[in-house]
């Protein structure tokens, strides 16, 4: 009997009945070897981590670098997967100090908390205005197209001064980028094209200046325009791609769970609670975050050697039983602090308190503008985005 423990080829991203539940795969290999080696699609060999701590301690160990370069993708594309090259200046997201600090601590002083106080009674405003167009339609509607998707793009366009009458420009191109199976050339096509809004944007604000966040980076006048369109590109795609996803998601797993419903309803100050325990739940973003050891490195008696690549899987670390009681449990009234959806450490998502006043104010003003609400067709109908660097749902009907 062969017992050499079978070593993963790519991230395990095959779901399984429940939509909401990591791979079975990935919970697996958390409890037998949370730390395991893995074949990349390129044929690298490196290591796969789904436990909670190794998690943690890797995203907030300085040994590990997020420079692109020095990474490799975890899933197959339909294509072979070029060499890594280095990120464009001004992304963020993958680059190491002194230069990611440099941008960080540009970008943090714009997200400051009255910044933030001062959107929100604009996302109560732009909530209010979608619950009344959803009253109107009347049901049934499909609520990625009616509400989630349009609630975190009008934000983030208020936010950087993006005209939202763009929006299927940039929300199509988005798209394209984040499908994983994408043809290559759709994919370099929708790069250059929103690249190329978001840099002639940036031209019209030099001479036409808002009150923006862009105009204020450009205002600055540390950042040329490469920078400033990196930097753009990056706020426009998170800043609406992945709460849209987490609200729609997030949606569906409520209406799963009535007795979580229920126990929001009665208790409407758990609000705050239920997001973050969604947001643990659900993981959405599911493929990495990568890291690349900058020396040798143990971890959990495992010697992780200078240049080997570290894919963390997010979703089976904030369902680790060692960390959190029956993860697999979606239970709203449950504290579910230090939860890594916004993944740790200096690369901790830049505008998670933003992603959090939206989910907040949308959940709450959902369920309680529809008593009703319940899915408008069965749940095995949904489709899910398995195939995107954040998963989430395609379509989500509902009715009242």
């Amino acid at each position: 009997m062969n017992d050499t423990p079978k070593i993963p080829h790519g991230l395990p991203t095959d779901r399984g009945e429940c939509p909401f539940d990591p791979p079975a795969e990935l919970t697996r290999l958390r409890k037998e070897r949370p730390i395991s080696r893995m074949v990349y699609p390129d044929g690298h060999e490196g290591w796969l981590v789904t436990s909670y701590a190794a998690a943690r301690a890797i995203l907030a160990d300085p040994r590990f670098s997020s420079r692109a370069e020095l990474r490799r993708f975890p899933v197959p594309t339909p294509y072979p997967q070029d060499e890594p090259k280095p990120a464009a200046p001004g992304t963020i997201s993958r680059l190491d100090p002194p230069e990611h600090t440099h941008y960080r601590r540009m970008l943090t002083g714009k997200f400051t908390v009255r910044r933030l106080k001062q959107l929100e009674s604009g996302i109560r405003t732009i909530t209010e205005d979608h619950i009344e167009a959803m009253r109107r339609h009347g049901p049934p509607v499909d609520l990625v197209q009616v509400f989630a998707l349009p609630i975190p793009s009008l934000v983030i366009c208020d936010l950087l001064g993006v005209p939202y009458a763009d929006r299927d420009r940039f929300q199509r191109d988005t798209k394209v980028m984040f499908t994983l199976d994408a043809p290559r050339q759709e994919v370099n096509a929708a790069i250059v094209s929103l690249a190329g809004y978001i840099g002639e944007l940036i031209r019209r604000k030099r001479s036409e200046p808002g009150d923006d966040l862009l105009s204020d980076l450009i205002d600055g006048g540390e950042l040329d325009d490469q920078e400033l369109t990196a930097i753009g590109m990056t706020l426009l795609i998170a800043g609406h791609e992945t709460t849209a996803n987490m609200l729609a998601l997030g949606t569906f797993a409520l209406l799963e769970n009535p007795d979580q419903v229920t126990a929001l309803r009665e208790s409407p100050a758990l609000v705050d609670q239920a997001v973050e325990e969604l947001l643990r739940y659900l993981s959405v973003a599911h493929i990495g975050p990568g890291r690349a050891a900058l020396e040798d490195v143990e971890i959990d008696g495992h010697l992780i050697r200078k240049g080997e690549v570290v894919t963390i899987s997010l979703p089976a670390a904030n369902r680790d039983p060692r960390r959190f009681d029956d993860p697999d449990r979606l239970d709203v009234t449950r504290s579910t602090g230090g939860h890594l959806a916004f993944s740790h450490g200096i690369h901790q998502c830049l505008g998670q308190q933003l992603s959090r006043i939206e989910l907040r104010i949308a959940l709450a003003a959902l369920l309680d503008s529809f008593p009703t609400l319940h899915l408008g067709v069965p749940a095995h109908e949904i489709p899910l985005r398995e195939t995107s660097l954040v998963y989430g749902v395609d379509r989500l009907p509902v009715a009242w």
